[in-house]
């Protein structure tokens, strides 16, 4: 009887070690069509139509999201959690308008920063076409990282911390 269940241990392990392996791949595979080039827009408009300044001595973590996106809920407490700690400016994909995107965010109490893509245009000028997408510039405005799909909040956490040493 132990015999089986260290098997079972054994079979549980090396599945979540495949799954997280073909997460990276996939994720590495998907980036690939993210536009690479330094980051070029030194403000944004928000949802409440406050102008953010991005920083210049630190680094950023743009955020591309839908509210149709079922991944993309399910990430969404994960950056809100970093926001609380590190400029994050988060990019509403195709979301409807301005009260509706504010209504999401109400409704869930999120509060970070929120751009509304109504048409796309910022989503394409990145190269993003998948979502959630993150991509985190460190403080001279150039990609240090980039994932494609769900990212758990301790990685986005080493991720930033690792381009603020």
């Amino acid at each position: 009887m132990k015999n089986k269940i260290v098997k079972y241990i054994k079979e549980i392990v090396v599945f979540i070690i495949v799954m997280i392996l073909f997460a990276n791949l996939l994720s590495i595979y998907r980036s690939q069509e993210l536009n690479k080039d330094p980051l070029g827009i030194s403000t944004f408009k928000l949802l409440n139509n406050d102008s953010y300044a991005v920083p210049k001595d630190k680094p950023i973590l743009i955020h591309f999201w839908a509210t149709w996106c079922p991944t993309c809920r399910a990430e969404a407490s994960n950056i809100q959690s970093i926001s609380k700690r590190y400029s994050v400016i988060t990019i509403a994909y195709k979301s409807g308008s301005d009260s509706e995107i504010e209504e999401y965010i109400m409704d869930k109490n999120f509060n970070f920063n929120v751009v509304n893509d109504y048409d796309g245009k910022i989503g394409e000028k990145f190269g993003v076409s998948i979502f959630p997408t993150t991509i985190i510039y460190d403080k001279n405005g150039n990609e240090a990282f980039s994932e494609v799909g769900y990212t758990s909040t301790i990685g986005l956490w080493l991720r930033m911390w690792w381009i603020g040493i």
